[in-house]
């Protein structure tokens, strides 16, 4: 993976790095430099490791920032256990299905042996996050780092603000928005589901025989049905192209194979459904790689604590 200056970068870029929030403007490419020069590097080569033994933990990983940055913005409360006191976000019934945690762990650990105390699990889980998906072919976007990690952790706070698999696009622009995202983010994210699977539970709803969603075209309907009817629990959000960063994605949801709900909606907007299109296309998805790359910019910007908010967690599971 090449290290990119940001003398290198896009001007657009540049301006979403610095321009997101005040808190983000505190965070700088380099952060580390002097106080743990090899972070990104550690972050880098366990990454490969990771991918290379498991390449469909790409998705998990992508969509465990997701989840963190839209319930108290990116400060890793996501990856807090809960306590005997305490249901943490991780235990909300959208998160039961989140994995790669124990990659997390592992990536933190190998950071607190070269320089204790130092790496915030945030800024962990946006660099694993990044790598993910240059590891999966996707884009490389250079990440500010410098975000520390919150103290709180609420499973009600996480049922309430994370985008609903099944919402419609007024609703998820709405949460989108209170985020500070835009439509056009909200397109352009939707295109991380070209990484990764999902549970039968959270589809299975489209797929009853009386009331079929007629937004899924129905021989790929069928197709899930006997998937999730065998024995299976788990379907490809992308078929065919679950491991790989593409445009594939968008394609199948112009053929009404979007596997949510959320998914389909995205054609019955103007915005999101030509942004749709367009990828789908064919054409433009180098378009859409240097729109993912400033989307995420953006989302990984999204609340973070800096300076001296929060704390820099020894283990990203436990409060020090």
């Amino acid at each position: 993976m090449a290290i990119i200056r940001s003398w290198q970068l896009p001007l657009a870029l540049l301006v979403i790095l610095a321009a997101s929030s005040a808190a983000a403007a505190q965070l700088e490419i380099g952060f580390y430099s002097k106080t743990c020069p090899d972070a990104e590097k550690i972050v880098q080569e366990e990454m490969t490791k990771i991918i290379a033994a498991a390449p469909s933990l790409a998705g998990p990983l992508l969509r465990l920032h997701f989840h963190d940055c839209f319930v108290r913005g990116c400060d890793a409360s996501v990856l807090l256990e809960s306590t005997a006191g305490n249901t943490a976000e991780k235990d909300a019934k959208p998160n039961r299905s989140l994995r790669g945690f124990g990659s997390v762990d592992r990536v933190k650990a190998k950071l607190e042996a070269a320089c204790p105390g130092t790496v915030s699990c945030a800024d962990v889980l946006t660099l694993m996050s990044r790598d993910a998906v240059v590891l999966s072919n996707g884009p490389h976007w250079p990440v500010a780092l410098g975000r520390r990690d919150g103290r709180a952790s609420s499973a009600a706070e996480a049922s309430k603000e994370l985008p609903p698999a099944s919402g419609d696009v007024p609703l998820l622009a709405k949460i989108f928005a209170s985020k500070g995202l835009n439509l056009k983010d909200l397109a352009v994210l939707s295109g991380g589901h070209t990484l990764g699977t999902a549970h039968c539970a959270s589809f299975d709803d489209r797929l009853a025989n009386a009331t079929v969603d007629p937004s899924l075209d129905s021989e790929y309907a069928d197709r899930l049905r006997l998937k999730c009817g065998s024995g299976s629990v788990l379907a490809e959000m992308d078929p065919g192209s679950y491991k790989t960063f593409d445009g594939s994605y968008y394609r199948h949801v112009v053929k009404r194979r979007g596997l949510f709900r959320s998914d389909a909606a995205l054609l019955d907007d103007a915005t999101t459904g030509d942004y749709v299109r367009r990828v789908a296309s064919g054409k433009f998805d180098a378009e859409f790689f240097t729109d993912f790359s400033e989307s995420m910019i953006k989302m990984g910007n999204v609340g973070v604590l800096t300076g001296n908010q929060g704390e820099i967690r020894k283990k990203c599971y436990v409060l020090n």
